[in-house]
């Protein structure tokens, strides 16, 4: 630790180009799949209903999460990425350094797919035994965007958003060498990036996987919150379009954003 602030007083900080190679082709094949229709294919309910085998459903859905979380997550965490680039690199086997810290931050949003794709498994289960519910479609995806937005104003959303917008400390307080440890930095970074984004990206899933304007939309509140100017003042107003959207959803069914409807 003692080492590391030096480091980054004489580096000068830049992005890893793997990152920006994992964005720009994360993005490229959710363009790809919305252009050629393949995207519906690996939607979660496509998957479940009358897909392919269970675990075989489960492992295509993580890798469309893969890419998904590099073309949402990655550029909202371009500052973390960056100090971490510039801190290691006089370590030893650097790239075995810097890939044991992106697969730990991956590692953390591959446990919370995996966890949605499971806890919809159930919904799913839930919805086809229950007639009434599987009449009204509408009441899951508006749930979703109501504990999205009332998230937004949570005590847990503020501090782990200030962890994201100011990650110099969490690095100076964690970093020392070695691919173990740099494996954990990644991961708590993941954590806190988590517990920051994990209702946005519930919201996300609930759309499916490479819904275009769902993405962007949900990536540019992300990155906004989290490196923008007046990103802690985006936080409410998000908070309150979600509630709004969930409103439509229960009052007026026929306006409700068709993704959503299982």
């Amino acid at each position: 630790m003692t080492a590391v602030a030096p480091a980054l007083q004489r580096a000068r900080p830049r992005t890893p180009r793997p990152v920006l190679v994992a964005i720009a082709a994360a993005w490229t094949l959710a363009v790809v799949a919305e252009a050629t229709g393949t995207a519906g294919a690996l939607h979660h309910d496509a998957l479940i209903e009358g897909g392919p085998p269970f675990w075989a459903a489960l492992l295509l859905f993580l890798v469309a999460w893969q890419a998904m979380v590099a073309a949402m997550m990655l550029p909202s965490s371009l500052p973390l990425m960056r100090l971490f680039e510039a801190a290691s690199r006089r370590q030893e086997r650097v790239r075995l350094v810097r890939a044991a810290f992106l697969g730990g931050y991956a590692a953390v949003w591959t446990a919370f797919g995996a966890g949605a794709f499971l806890g919809d498994a159930v919904v799913h289960h839930t919805v086809d035994a229950t007639p009434w519910l599987a009449a009204r479609p509408w009441l899951i995806g508006g749930s979703v965007l109501a504990a999205a937005g009332l998230f937004q104003f949570s005590d847990l959303k503020d501090k782990c958003l200030s962890k994201c917008r100011h990650p110099a400390p969490y690095l100076l307080g964690h970093y020392r060498r070695g691919a173990g440890r740099a494996f954990r930095i990644g991961s708590g970074h993941g954590l806190f990036c988590l517990g920051c984004c994990w209702a946005l990206m519930l919201v996300m899933f609930a759309a499916g996987v490479a819904v275009l304007w769902w993405m962007a939309a949900l990536t540019a509140v992300m990155v906004y919150e989290k490196t923008g100017r007046h990103g802690r003042a985006l936080t409410p107003v998000v908070g309150v379009a979600l509630l709004g959207l969930a409103a439509i959803a229960f009052a007026h069914p026929p306006w409700f954003p068709t993704p959503f409807e299982h």
